[in-house]
């Protein structure tokens, strides 16, 4: 940086790096400049979008020697570069080298990422434990203690209660006979093989119980989310809604392509409808945003870059809509949000996991900080942490993690 404040560095080197994360792999962007200045960010291929490292790295060679500053115009220019196959695991490693150069920019300036989006509006946001029981019932060898039943599921209700917590979100589950031995219910993801993605009576049955088991546990006082995901039509989408329309929830989430179908399904909900978390860049957003088809847009920062999320906040402002960001990754992912959630006016809430992998904190130099149910922003330069490459080397990734290789047995 020179004397008057312009971050002259340039890029010197992109790099991916990834170490096993459980059932997945967590994966970053190591972007050096000429200065030593490392910018780091973190991305995801496990969440059905193999290949973005190798993207990255074929769109990193176009970067090196770029001004680390002029992310926008670096942005400009990989989005030329790639017109012709815009969005996909295109958008995604432009969204994670974005990232990376506004941590290198940040770091240059020496301030937090949150003054280069504006400034911070909040010093801390309310948070929601996701995957509440979802984690300890899908990957109990890496979560514990494991949930094999009903009162597992009202302990982990009491435990986000007790530990301060006062929003959680779970997904669909059901149950043998002896309300016992629960599995998660996601044809969309392939598990079980269903591909029509009917819902039957049998699955409706065991959602309301596993919901009034999650009440039961957190009290009235803990707000209660619930993902369906992709895991019905349209018509699916609606039985379940009307199966539930009592019972007393924060937002319920759903991924539909069609905005006019979601637009009817909020219509015809008695609860708020959240949805977007797939979606990369605002010409993807807006015809969800026309249709007034959510609620509450969840836009997945690590996904689109968070100086383009910021952009779509930006455009969900202007059509009366709030944000909340997708994020079920790694720690530094929860600090890029941070920083995003800090500076964005329209803020609904946030999204983490409170469930981590034992090894977790081994690999960050920082890690998040809650108190009462608040993530606290930091205000360290950059993202304010960073990963610790002796520490990924030690937990190497394994040849086979992610959606990719989830048990398709029904």
């Amino acid at each position: 940086m020179n004397a008057v404040g312009k971050v002259t560095s340039k890029v010197a080197s992109i790099e991916t790096l990834s170490c096993d994360a459980g059932w997945r792999h967590y994966h970053f962007v190591k972007l050096t400049t000429d200065d030593g200045i490392i910018g780091w960010s973190e991305f995801d291929e496990g969440f059905g979008a193999p290949g973005v490292a190798t993207a990255i790295q074929k769109l990193g060679e176009r970067v090196v020697g770029m001004q680390v500053g002029a992310h926008e115009r670096i942005y400009a220019a990989l989005y030329a570069a790639t017109r012709p196959a815009a969005g996909g695991v295109v958008a995604l490693a432009m969204g994670a080298i974005e990232n990376a150069l506004l941590d290198a920019k940040a770091k240059a300036l020496g301030v937090p990422c949150y003054e280069l989006l504006g400034g911070k509006v909040r010093d801390r946001v309310r948070v929601y434990w996701s995957h509440c029981a979802t984690w300890r019932i899908n990957h109990p060898a890496y979560f514990k203690p494991a949930i094999t039943d009903l009162e597992g599921v009202k302990a982990i209700g009491r435990e986000v209660r007790e530990k301060g917590f006062t929003a959680c979100k779970t997904n669909i589950f059901t149950y043998d006979e002896n309300k016992q031995n629960p599995k998660g219910w996601r044809p969309g993801f392939g598990v079980p093989d269903f591909p029509e993605l009917n819902v039957d009576r049998h699955v409706l049955k065991n959602l309301r119980m596993h919901l009034e088991a999650l009440r039961e546990g957190a009290g009235p006082d803990v707000d209660i989310l619930l993902d369906l995901n992709f895991n019905a039509k349209t018509e699916g989408y609606l039985k379940i809604l009307r199966h539930i329309a009592d019972l007393d929830m924060f937002w319920i989430e759903i991924d539909s392509y069609s905005p006019e179908a979601l637009g009817h399904i909020r219509r015809h909900s008695p609860h708020p409808i959240s949805s977007c978390e797939t979606l990369l860049g605002v010409r993807e957003f807006l015809p969800y945003f026309r249709e007034q088809a959510m609620d509450v847009a969840i836009i997945d920062t690590p996904w689109n870059g968070v100086w383009q999320s910021m952009k779509i906040a930006t455009l969900a402002e202007a059509h009366e809509v709030n944000v909340a960001p997708h994020n079920f990754y790694g720690h530094l992912c929860t600090m890029m949000n941070a920083h995003f959630a800090a500076a964005v006016p329209n803020l609904r809430i946030v999204e983490t996991d409170i469930d981590r992998l034992e090894w977790d904190h081994e690999l960050f130099t920082h890690l998040p900080e809650y108190v009462d149910g608040h993530l606290l922003i930091p205000d360290r330069p950059g993202w304010g942490t960073e990963p610790v490459e002796a520490a990924l080397r030690a937990h190497p990734p394994k040849a086979r993690a992610g959606l990719l290789h989830y048990d398709r047995k029904s």
